[in-house]
């Protein structure tokens, strides 16, 4: 149960109307709400057209009356009606009156001393025993109270003893500020009370004119309440509506919920449930809230925000999709101990989505729980949910004994060709993504129903997956499939071709390194391994002085990017200080070193390749 009170220091700013639309509101949204008027001077509540409201159903002043001639405080549901209709699923809405509005009901009212109750009579008991009674008996997500205005006893029982938050509603200019100045800072106060009780607070500016505010008035105005006040976020805001349909009393989230003002009364009820921390879509709402901004919500302290978050994952602990998304928090802030909890919570509570398991998997990893991380990674893969995205980070975590995980799982199933030719593409930075690339790649090879495009593609990254693996014959099959005659063929699998002769021969050929300076396109010189790929051409092809130019300019090309790039010198894409060192090692070779040699050729199981001197 959150009890929040609609509270405003003057009327006229639509308070009880707010309260209304808000309840109904809370109702269609599937909320059961208590409504409650201690606007006791001014009750209004059962004026609305509510299906059930009566003038003469007992309410508030009865309530107190009548325990005040016992002793005792009364059944509180006696003092209830419902108002039928109105929710949706679980959802209703239930009225506290006032109380039965006959010839006796303003002397009832002047008969109740408010101190004196509290001095005299328990009456801060009778109080708590209202809230337990609603709560047991009547069992509401949210109690609604309608405030009285100004300064008074009464309102020192909305503002800071009943509720969990408090709305207040003002008008923008100096007499609401200096009135509200002092509920504020009362209701704050509870903070240090002995009962430590954090009210939240919620700022509404209403009845706001729809007018141009080009000389700043407005502005100025609510700077002055943000100082005052002590809050930094823009306060929500109700417009003056100018329409007959006022004199009603309509409803506007029931009967115009298209309008403007249903709009703004639907973002004050979004604004009470994100600070409710049993309310699983204000939680969730939250947390985004939180994850979005650098600042805290509201201009709160990250000590409150903290709590806040903490009241929330007591309150939803068998919550898969809250206890997931209080994860991301913590990945966010990188405490991987509480993440990895979290996240395994999530997944015990049923939430199975593979973005949980994707992110256990990186903390997992960063802890150096590689076994673990792999694990979660085959879960992305068994899921068909999972999306291009995840599948590729999911297939870049894989153990190698994991691999045979790949082909058939259902995540890379499901996904169209161009799909996975984009991940197995991208996946360059290992020899162990290189071999989860070629599982992909080689079933798609066999597909006839490929474009002629994606059957190029798919073939080219086969190639580069191959040469990093040192599987040079079958780099040089796929090729030859494509293209069997060298003067034929395209700049990259000229390129390839060669380094796959040398990687599987011993001996590096110029003829291929020709061709890919024949077909080279100096205004296509701006990639750093482009750059590489033609300096290493000219160096095969025995032009040194080329050569080294063109390592230079890879140089100065990579000192302008900070990611990694593809390195024809592993066959890998690196970081950029990994390919940094590829440049000054080529650079060596080209300078005569023979003891140097591209990494693509030290593979552990094949014999040692020369590089001394290309042959024609």
């Amino acid at each position: 149960m959150y009890v929040t009170t609609f509270y405003s220091f003057k009327g006229g700013v639509g308070r009880t109307m707010a309260l209304v639309n808000v309840a109904v509101d809370l109702a269609r949204r599937g909320r059961r709400v208590l409504a409650v008027d201690f606007d006791l001077e001014a009750p209004g509540l059962d004026t609305f057209d509510l299906p059930g409201a009566s003038r003469t159903t007992p309410g508030m002043i009865d309530f107190v009356s009548a325990y005040l001639n016992t002793g005792q405080a009364p059944r509180a549901d006696e003092y209830v009606f419902e108002s039928p209709g109105i929710g949706v699923d679980s959802g209703g809405l239930w009225i506290m009156p006032s109380g039965s509005h006959h010839d006796g009901y303003a002397a009832k009212l002047a008969q109740i001393d408010w101190g004196l109750l509290y001095e005299k009579h328990d009456g801060f008991l009778l109080f708590e025993d209202l809230k337990e009674q609603w709560r047991k008996e009547l069992k509401p997500d949210y109690v609604l109270i309608d405030s009285r205005t100004g300064h008074t006893d009464v309102g020192g029982i909305c503002t800071r003893q009943l509720p969990d938050a408090v709305v207040l509603l003002f008008f923008p200019n100096a007499q609401n500020l200096r009135g509200l100045t002092k509920v504020v800072r009362d209701v704050r106060a509870e903070r240090t009370a002995p009962e430590d009780k954090a009210i939240g607070l919620h700022f509404v500016m209403s009845n706001v004119p729809d007018l141009d505010d080009e000389d700043q008035i407005l502005e100025q105005s609510i700077a002055s309440f943000q100082q005052d006040l002590g809050f930094e976020r823009d306060p929500a805001m109700i417009h003056r509506y100018d329409s007959l349909a006022l004199l009603n009393q309509v409803i506007f989230v029931k009967d115009r919920p298209r309008s403007r003002l249903a709009n703004e009364y639907r973002a004050v009820t979004a604004d009470i449930m994100r600070l409710n921390p049993e309310d699983r879509d204000g939680a969730l709402d939250y947390i985004t809230r939180v994850r979005r901004t650098v600042s805290t919500p509201g201009g709160v302290t990250r000590a409150a925000v903290h709590s806040h978050l903490k009241k929330v994952e007591e309150s939803h602990q068998h919550d898969g999709e809250v206890l997931f998304r209080l994860g991301l928090l913590r990945f966010d802030e990188g405490r991987n101990e509480d993440v990895i909890g979290l996240f395994s919570r999530a997944i015990e509570a049923g939430y199975r989505e593979p973005e949980v398991y994707l992110r256990r998997a990186w903390t997992r990893r960063w802890e150096n729980d590689l076994d673990g991380a792999s694990q979660d990674a085959v879960e992305v893969l068994r899921s068909d949910r999972a999306s291009p995205a995840q599948v590729r980070r999911g297939l870049t975590m894989l153990a190698p004994e994991q691999l045979q995980e790949v082909a058939d799982s259902p995540a890379v199933a499901i996904l169209p060709p161009d799909e996975k030719i984009l991940i197995a593409a991208d996946l360059n930075r290992s020899r162990n993504q290189a071999e989860t690339a070629s599982l992909i790649l080689k079933p798609l090879l066999s597909d006839s129903g490929l474009e002629p495009d994606e059957q190029s593609n798919a073939r080219n990254a086969l190639v580069l997956a191959s040469i990093a693996l040192g599987r040079f014959s079958d780099a040089l099959e796929l090729i030859r499939d494509q293209e069997p005659e060298l003067e034929r063929m395209e700049i990259q699998f000229a390129f390839n071709y060669g380094m796959a002769m040398w990687g599987n021969d011993g001996q590096l050929m110029r003829e291929p390194f020709h061709r890919v300076l024949e077909l080279e396109d100096p205004d296509n010189n701006v990639s750093p391994n482009h750059l590489q790929c033609i300096s290493f051409a000219h160096w095969a092809c025995g032009d040194t002085a080329k050569a080294l130019e063109y390592a230079d300019a890879t140089r100065r090309e990579m000192t302008r990017r900070r990611a990694g790039e593809f390195s024809c010198w592993r066959y890998l894409r690196v970081p950029a200080e990994e390919f940094a060192r590829d440049v000054s090692e080529m650079i060596d070779l080209i300078g005569g070193d023979d003891s140097v040699k591209p990494r693509f050729l030290n593979q552990p199981d094949r014999p040692a390749t020369s590089v001394k001197s290309p042959e024609t």
